[in-house]
């Protein structure tokens, strides 16, 4: 599958976050630039919700999810059930789950845990896969697609 390209003067992202009911259209990227200020919005509504611990979000994640969205071909904001990810949640969350890694991508701001409304897990999770960037774990009975910026790889 090739890789979808998107070249774009502005890269714009939706997000509303399930865990606090906050929702964000932000323009993060514009004329050959991150925003910074932008950049902080994203960060906050992607913070561990559980310690309340914002920390920055990798942009290639942005751009990613970016490319995802565009080949959805929709409008929708992305429903996130999970960004950033503090040590102490992630080891609370692997203690309760066999699919947390110990040391998940999302401690390093570079995955999230998403799904899309209108458009089915398995859109999302071709459309992910598409993209031949980072890993895609597909979990249909939690109801997500698992998008990260690490090395290239799918489950």
């Amino acid at each position: 599958m090739a890789r979808t390209t998107v070249q774009l003067r502005r890269r714009s992202l939706k997000f509303y976050a399930l865990h606090t009911g906050e929702s964000l259209t932000t323009t993060y990227w514009e004329n050959g630039s991150y925003i910074p200020g932008e950049l902080d919005r994203v960060n906050y509504v992607l913070r561990d919700f559980r310690a309340n611990e914002v920390k920055p979000i990798d942009p290639t994640l942005l751009d990613l999810l970016t490319r995802i969205h565009y080949r959805l071909g929709t409008i929708e904001p992305f429903q996130v059930i999970s960004g950033y990810r503090s040590p102490v949640t992630n080891a609370m969350l692997h203690a309760n789950s066999e699919g947390v890694a110990v040391h998940s991508l999302h401690i390093d701001g570079k995955a999230i845990d998403i799904c899309v409304p209108g458009r089915s897990l398995a859109q999302l999770r071709g459309a992910a896969l598409a993209q031949q960037s980072g890993g895609v774990g597909y979990y249909p009975k939690s109801n997500f697609v698992h998008v990260d910026t690490g090395r290239v790889r799918f489950w």
